[in-house]
């Protein structure tokens, strides 16, 4: 389970700090809203991170590393 292993690290590439945040995220062409996919960030790419899944157009909540998403719901238009 992520957040119980010990020296989580960071998704980005090439990044070996521990990882203290969840940026949840899902393809909405293919997935519905209670398919949570998870990349793991540090502090210094989160936002990055985020941002790049959010200009591809998935939706993205982003959570402290113990708080799981159950859903990644449709951003309001």
């Amino acid at each position: 389970m992520i957040g119980s292993e010990p020296d989580v690290q960071c998704s980005s590439a090439g990044c070996r700090a521990d990882a203290t945040w969840r940026v949840n995220w899902r393809n909405p062409r293919i997935h519905s809203a209670d398919r949570v996919k998870v990349w793991l960030a540090c502090g210094d790419h989160r936002d990055t991170l985020a941002d790049y899944l959010a200009t591809r157009g998935f939706p993205v909540i982003v959570t402290a590393l113990d708080s799981p998403a159950d859903t990644v719901p449709d951003p309001a238009r």
